[in-house]
């Protein structure tokens, strides 16, 4: 079987990284010097879908490496309601979108210029209205993508957000995990989460759990499987599956557990236990666990983690969509870009 667009360009994450590395390393750092000398009080992300899941990465980053508070914005404020922005005097907006086109993001962050933010953008499509419109373009140069499922331009979009926070924040760690990056998904690719496969084809529902950091990759997690697989896929973070959802793992409901190798472990580690105790399916990235069906891992910088789970669990995805019949290229009614109001 030919391969299909989904399998092709998310294998194309590594490079795509390294490209957008190397090209946006002087904008970058030109950019968070802007900001530290800003000292902004407060963050805004601005997104929806794939590019929204890369936005709670984006959260936790910022708010656990830099202390300012980040809160998304909800674009039917300005686009549907037509109502003041708030007072964004002193404030960042991060706009993330492949493709920069949609009408309520771009209504949205010019409100928010309106409103004194000053604006940033991840942007795949570099002359999108978006992109024009921000006070500063970040290009994810993750170049066309012409399967609907977003891959490398998710990848490339939490890959630059770790690269500006770690630049803001003068995290040298994180800075020097990052040139490691673009060879770490090369090998996270070739990872072989297939036994998996059997766990899912047949499933209807599912959760998957993360947390902090890793929580937005449990989300762009559960968002491919519904729409590349077909499957009920709720994402939880490891505290919040244990307030009431933990009512349905149950008898084989199958958990795909993400778990960086951060403050989050014992936490998770303590979810995975009463999943096992519920008779769930559990499905475990990150570390061992005898009672879970392993998902072989990397050992990353904790913050880099989640990202090459994604590229792992894109390749399983993929998969799992053909198994079950489906066309991961071109999902039942969805188009590739989604032009909201």
């Amino acid at each position: 079987m030919s391969q299909t667009l989904m399998f092709t360009e998310a294998q194309e994450a590594s490079a795509v990284v390294a490209r957008q590395f190397a090209a946006n390393a002087g904008v970058v750092s030109a950019v968070a010097a802007s900001l530290r000398a800003l000292k902004p009080r407060a963050v805004v992300t601005l997104a929806r879908g794939s590019s929204d899941n890369a936005a709670t990465y984006a959260k936790y980053l910022i708010e656990t490496r830099l202390g300012i508070l980040t809160s998304s914005a909800a674009p039917s404020v300005s686009s549907v309601y037509s109502a003041k922005a708030a007072d964004l005097k002193d404030t960042v907006l991060i706009a993330t979108s492949q493709s920069g086109k949609s009408p309520d993001i771009v209504t949205a962050l010019e409100a928010a210029k309106q409103a004194g933010a000053f604006t940033i953008a991840f942007v795949n499509v570099i002359d999108s209205p978006l992109a024009k419109l921000a006070d500063v373009a970040l290009p994810l140069l993750a170049g066309p993508e012409r399967s609907v499922a977003a891959t490398k331009s998710y990848l490339a979009t939490v890959a630059g957000i770790a690269s500006l926070i770690a630049a803001w924040s003068d995290d040298t760690t994180l800075s020097a995990a990052l040139r490691d990056l673009p060879g770490l998904l090369a090998k996270a690719w070739k990872l072989d989460w297939s036994p998996a496969t059997e766990k899912l084809v047949g499933a209807r529902d599912l959760y998957v759990i993360g947390r902090g950091v890793g929580f937005g990759g449990a989300q762009e997690a559960a968002l491919k499987l519904k729409e590349t697989c077909g499957l009920h896929a709720e994402a939880f973070s490891a505290a919040e599956v244990r307030h009431g959802p933990m009512a349905l793992a149950k008898d084989g409901f199958p958990a795909l557990v993400l778990s960086q190798n951060d403050e989050t472990r014992p936490g998770v580690m303590e979810t995975v236990e009463a999943l096992a105790q519920s008779g769930a399916t559990i499905l475990l990235a990150g570390y061992d666990d005898p009672r879970a069906l392993d998902l072989p891992s990397l050992e990353a910088h904790p913050a880099l983690q989640p990202i090459l789970f994604l590229q792992s669990f894109y390749r399983l995805a993929e998969q799992v969509s053909r198994a079950r019949g489906m066309n991961p290229d071109n999902p039942p009614h969805l188009n590739k870009i989604t032009e909201t109001t």
